[in-house]
């Protein structure tokens, strides 16, 4: 049985595949099915499919950026979309399945097949490693998608120093002094932010520890930053802190 999961931002595009997938592939068990790519990373990470279904032009998050944050990359991937432009093209140089809407029943149906071949081979995720990382950038900056009023804006991670829960919006602090707000609750921006500079010390609080100076046991315990800005650190993750900051 291959396990799947459909990401596209379209409900009805989710829901054509998904019945499509039911009619014209045997041996196929579509585990989830999701319109919001944040929720769509967890997912992933979460329940290890073989296979994902991958819309590449969401508005919120595209498929590259989705693809960069994940954990888990151990799948086949299957790219989904209306445009045959260049936002693809990595994919076809890496051999990655590509279905154009409306999907074509038989090319569903053998873009299914490789994936049993590759998990009957133990290959599932061999050529996703390679596209991750020729999108993926090697220096020690990396782009964040931050969705803004109606729009993303990119920024360098590094250039992000913490990030604080506001009930169901996420202000977003800068090393400029310059802040945004986001509409999202903090854990979708910790999913949003995957990146091992980035650590949560606190319900509240998203820290990219490269600008803690400071931890202060005393008085409750709590990180003062480069900008003099102090913040709380649970009981639960100071060890773990520790050991960021350590390694």
């Amino acid at each position: 049985m291959i396990r799947a999961i459909i990401v596209d931002d379209e409900f009805g595009a989710v829901k054509n595949l998904k019945w499509e997938l039911e009619n014209f592939c045997k041996d196929i068990e579509v585990c989830d099915a999701l319109t919001n790519p944040v929720e769509a990373i967890s997912a992933i990470n979460y329940l290890k499919p073989d296979c994902v279904f991958l819309d590449i032009e969401m508005p919120e998050m595209d498929g590259f950026q989705l693809l960069a944050s994940l954990k888990y990359r151990e799948f086949d991937l299957i790219i989904t979309t209306a445009f045959d432009n260049y936002a693809i093209k990595a994919f076809k140089e890496h051999a990655i399945d590509y279905l154009l809407k409306p999907i074509d029943s038989d090319d569903l149906s053998e873009a299914v097949e490789r994936v049993r071949v590759n998990k009957t081979k133990n290959e599932l995720g061999f050529e996703i490693r390679k596209v991750i990382e020729s999108i993926t950038p090697t220096g020690e900056s990396k782009k964040v998608a931050i969705p803004v009023a109606g729009k993303t804006i990119f920024v360098d991670a590094n250039d992000i120093i913490y990030c604080k829960s506001s009930g169901n919006y996420s202000e977003i602090y800068f090393k400029d002094q310059k802040t945004e707000i986001l509409s999202k609750k903090l854990k979708e921006v910790e999913v949003l932010f995957h990146n091992e500079t980035f650590f949560r010390v606190h319900n509240s609080y998203l820290v990219n520890i490269s600008y803690i100076k400071e931890f202060i046991k005393s008085d409750g315990q709590y990180i003062v930053l480069d900008n003099g800005t102090s913040i709380p650190v649970s009981r639960t993750k100071k060890h773990p802190l520790m050991q960021a900051l350590s390694g």
